[in-house]
């Protein structure tokens, strides 16, 4: 049975037909428009995943000094590779809850303070939950003046369901402005450092804790597939208006 001789079957009148028009042009311009600025936000992805492994792989130069620190943010600075010296102050370490390859534990969060009273927070890295300098029970780490190599990373804000809680002493982000306001600190930088691994220590039976060098560089980018798939959605739409058209021409044809 041919088209027109499908019974019940007439040709939409012109409001319908404008309706189903405004809304293909929509669907159509919006489904184009998310592509393209997925093209952008490629180019952007591609971009910065680019200047993060420069500056990870770069040589490490001096951590910005307090003169510096108002124009230290994500886009400038964040993932540079850095140095350091001065005198960890051991007795206002700060564990923040994490999980790694090595199981769960805690970033180990010390603050090192420099000759010009600046204090610098640095990750020295993973501990379990069982290592002996959570109690004191053995020596937490190098005394004096130490020099410290790292990346620079900015000061992370709270989680949506686990909330930092100063009074109980219990972490889960590393907030360097909350952290140092229930440690006392002063003229403390707006970044934290997260410490290089010591040499060797990851390739013996026995991993030394802290274990630094984890800092995990990894920024998705599923960008081309999202557009590959906003421009599919477009030639979709416009496929469905060309057989609208077709289909309606033909109606008119058959009466």
């Amino acid at each position: 049975m041919s088209v027109a001789e499908e019974p019940g079957r007439q040709p939409r009148g012109p409001v319908a037909l404008a309706l189903l028009a405004f809304l293909g042009v929509v669907l159509f311009a919006g489904f184009v428009a998310l592509g393209t600025w997925q093209v952008y936000r490629l180019g952007w992805k591609r971009d910065l995943i680019a200047r993060v492994d420069a500056r990870v792989h770069a040589p490490p130069v001096a951590a910005p000094g307090p003169a510096e620190w108002p124009g230290v943010d994500a886009q400038s600075a964040e993932y540079r590779h850095m140095t350091l010296h001065g005198a960890f102050l051991h007795d206002k370490q700060t564990l923040v809850w994490t999980a790694t390859d090595y199981g769960t534990g805690y970033w180990l969060l010390t603050p090192l303070q420099q000759a010009d009273g600046s204090i610098v927070l640095v990750n020295r890295g993973f501990v379990p939950t069982d290592w002996c300098g959570i109690k004191g029970s053995c020596a937490r780490g190098p005394t004096g003046d130490t020099s410290v190599t790292g990346l620079l990373r900015i000061s992370e804000s709270p989680r949506p369901f686990r909330h930092n809680d100063p009074s109980r002493d219990s972490w889960y982000t590393r907030d360097v402005t909350a952290i140092a306001a229930a440690r006392g600190l002063s003229h403390v930088a707006p970044y934290f450092v997260d410490q290089d691994a010591a040499p060797g220590t990851r390739d013996a039976g026995k991993p030394a804790w802290p274990q630094g060098g984890l800092t995990v560089i990894a920024f998705p980018n599923n960008h081309l597939s999202y557009l590959i798939t906003w421009y599919l959605l477009a030639l979709m739409v416009l496929a469905a208006g060309i057989y609208v058209a077709r289909d309606e021409r033909r109606l008119r044809r058959g009466r």
